[in-house]
């Protein structure tokens, strides 16, 4: 029997909540829906208003999975939506729970917003950066390039925030939510990038090129543009056990890289809802702080 809830006011079917869409762990869809039910109130946030892209695992994380950017013909008359692209799209916005818990039951584990909002598709709101590791280098490889960056941004005045990706690198992302372009933001991310890799050619690559980056850090600043999408905070990752794009503080970062253990900064959903009970969202100045860059930029 298909379950039908109501949340909202909104009638939902629940399929296949019994199937495992992470398979080698056990976690199954009902788990994940769960799971997005008891994050929404802090998830719904850096997704409201914004073109989500889903990342779709139907028979789970194990087998095939797609990106849609096209909203479902088939989706609900409640779920908002948005046009944009120079290929017109209409993009999902995940504005409220009902929407949040009808994309999950599409087992879409992968929630992958925009850094702009629907009011304005040409000015994103933040800088977005993603280190990424190039083996033999690890997550606390990235660690400690996001702590010099975070040295060198904060000499020019800017906070940043990081967040682990919920696998093996680290996201770091500096606010705006001041008028800007997404021209601006590029050259901006690009030029942090090539400084790093400048002072720190042994530990830093800038290029995309695979052939440069085993054994560096990859500072991908390609991400500030507006048709790419960055994994949301509080999203599932699909890796072989379920795994959350959680925020850390940077006193965790620190700690991570004192005692040589970045494996306390992979999060299961069970532990992320616990450390969000503690201490709340530490993403949410991402959403308010306003941060203006410069008007120029250049590799120094």
């Amino acid at each position: 029997m298909t379950p039908i809830v109501t949340l909202e006011n909104r009638k939902l079917k629940l399929t296949n909540l019994d199937k495992p869409l992470y398979p080698e762990d056990g976690f199954t869809k009902g788990q994940v829906i769960d799971y997005y039910r008891k994050v929404s109130r802090y998830i719904l946030p850096h997704l409201k208003n914004r073109p989500v892209t889903l990342k779709r695992y139907p028979d789970g994380v194990s087998s095939e999975s797609f990106y849609e950017k096209r909203c479902p013909s088939y989706r609900p008359e409640w779920v908002k939506t948005v046009v944009q692209g120079q290929t017109p799209k209409r993009y999902c916005m995940i504005d409220d729970l009902p929407s949040l818990i009808w994309t999950a039951n599409l087992a879409a584990i992968e929630l992958h917003a925009s850094l702009h909002t629907a009011d304005d598709l040409e000015s994103p709101t933040v800088v977005a950066f993603d280190l990424d590791p190039g083996l033999p280098a690890t997550l606390l490889d990235c660690l400690e390039v996001a702590l010099i960056m975070r040295e060198m941004l904060g000499h020019a005045g800017f906070e940043c925030f990081p967040k682990s990706s919920g696998g093996k690198g680290l996201h770091f992302y500096l606010p705006l939510n001041t008028r800007t372009t997404y021209e601006q933001t590029r050259q901006f991310a690009n030029a942090v990038a090539r400084t790093m890799e400048k002072h720190y050619p042994d530990r830093v690559v800038s290029k995309m090129a695979k052939d440069l980056r085993p054994g560096k850090v990859f500072i991908d600043w390609s991400q500030n543009t507006r048709h790419k999408t960055t994994v949301c905070v509080y999203s599932l990752r699909a890796q072989p056990a379920p795994t959350v794009s959680m925020p850390v503080s940077w006193r965790q970062v620190e700690e991570a890289v004192r005692r040589r253990d970045a494996g306390r900064l992979v999060y299961r959903p069970e532990r992320a809802l616990q450390q969000l009970d503690k201490q709340g969202d530490l993403f949410a100045d991402v959403l308010t702080l306003k941060q203006r860059l410069p008007s120029r930029v250049a590799v120094s």
